[in-house]
């Protein structure tokens, strides 16, 4: 089998940037530079591929240095889990990857110190464990690490709440042992003022399960970066995600899937919807299917759908395959507004268009939806889909 990559002139050399100039050509993600060192990296200047999307100045210094930690996030973990806070020294700290980007290693050379959840091996805690994360507060400044790390064979669901001010990056570990299973739901619920750069690290072992939600709903600007690396055979990894941008948000996922290694699975599902003017939304999708991962199957997909005139949706997906011996890979992106025809059908049902617009959006996100198995988790996430649904009225 060929590689396969987007369409998307600005993925193959220099494109003409929306703000002028050149864009910087990016290589192959397999080659993708990681280091611990903020200085190793240059400061973004919006035209390289990592940074075209992302509005530099709204990023209030996290990209160049200048954003020096004037608080601390607050972290309260509830459930059966062992909790510990460490020091940059812990040998456990690193397990999950690598910063990627300027950002993410400032965040890792910032932090003092790390909060560490770990499953123990062939446990499965009773209820889910609740990671809350409150930012340093308006016109406050923090840095934050958390690992969250599932033994062997444990078995856990974990919710990661972020809300409150202020701005902040922070790191993310998910280092999933041989044969365990860890769900995740993080959820961005921040203030409108606030800012936050978080890149999140999997590592998956053999015969692991992976199983990560995504939902982005308040801040000003979220930009969250997730990597997943397999350390050996067996790996299976889904992401799903939902984001809902309203007038002025700017919303921004990426992710890269990297099949290093044979006989691993992976399946990428999100979901956005965007309204008011300015609200801007990002998906970048990055699959990388090395040479050795023999017998990989995967694919991604994301839907957007817009809801009002001035908003924007950007949507990249890239696959990037070594090998022909592999079990299945695809990619696909859409971006549309509401459907006519199931628009109409409600109507001619008797259904008035305001709640012929709610059925469409709350069948759009509820395939997703469904997926969450924390119940108040999922009430929540409904509640709060329909609060956004009032805003103009839908």
């Amino acid at each position: 089998m060929s590689t396969t990559k987007t369409d998307d002139a600005a993925q193959h050399g220099l494109a003409e940037h929306s703000h002028g100039g050149p864009v910087v050509p990016q290589a192959s993600r397999g080659e993708r530079f990681r280091s611990y060192d903020v200085e190793a990296f240059e400061v973004p200047g919006g035209r390289e591929e990592d940074w075209r999307f992302t509005p530099l100045k709204r990023l209030k210094g996290l990209h160049d240095g200048s954003a020096t930690a004037t608080g601390n996030l607050k972290i309260e973990v509830t459930g059966e889990a062992n909790v510990e806070t460490v020091g940059r020294d812990d040998a456990r700290i690193g397990k999950g990857g690598v910063p990627a980007d300027r950002v993410a290693a400032q965040a890792w050379s910032a932090f003092t110190e790390a909060t560490v959840v770990t499953v123990p091996k062939e446990t499965k805690p009773d209820g889910p464990i609740t990671v809350t994360i409150d930012g340093p507060g308006a016109d406050q400044v923090a840095y934050g690490h958390l690992q969250i790390h599932a033994e062997q064979f444990a078995e856990a669901v974990v919710v990661i709440d972020y809300r409150g001010s202020g701005t902040i990056g922070d790191n993310v570990e998910f280092v999933v042992a041989d044969g365990a299973q860890l769900r995740v739901v993080s959820i961005h619920d921040f203030a409108g003022d606030a800012t936050q750069v978080s890149s999140e690290h999997a590592t998956l072992g053999r015969d692991s399960v992976f199983r990560h939600f995504a939902v982005t709903l308040g801040g000003d600007l979220v930009r969250v970066n997730t990597t997943v690396n397999y350390a050996d055979k067996g790996g299976d990894a889904e992401l799903l995600g939902i984001y809902f941008a309203d007038a002025g948000q700017h919303l921004e996922h990426r992710m890269l899937v990297d099949h290093s290694v044979a006989n691993c699975r992976s399946n990428v599902l999100y979901k956005g919807a965007l309204q008011g003017n300015s609200a801007h939304s990002v998906w970048i999708g990055d699959v990388l299917i090395q040479a050795a991962a023999e017998g990989t199957d995967t694919y991604e997909l994301n839907r957007n759908l817009v809801l009002t005139e001035g908003a924007r949706a950007d949507s990249v997906p890239n696959l990037e395959i070594e090998t022909g011996e592999i079990e299945g890979a695809g990619h696909a992106s859409a971006t549309g507004r509401f459907d006519d025809e199931q628009l109409f059908y409600l109507q001619a049902r008797g259904i008035p268009q305001d709640q012929a617009r709610r059925l469409v959006v709350r069948g759009f996100f509820g395939e997703l939806l469904q997926k969450i198995n924390v119940p108040e988790v999922r009430e929540r996430l409904e509640a709060e889909i329909e609060e956004e649904l009032a805003v103009v009225g839908a």
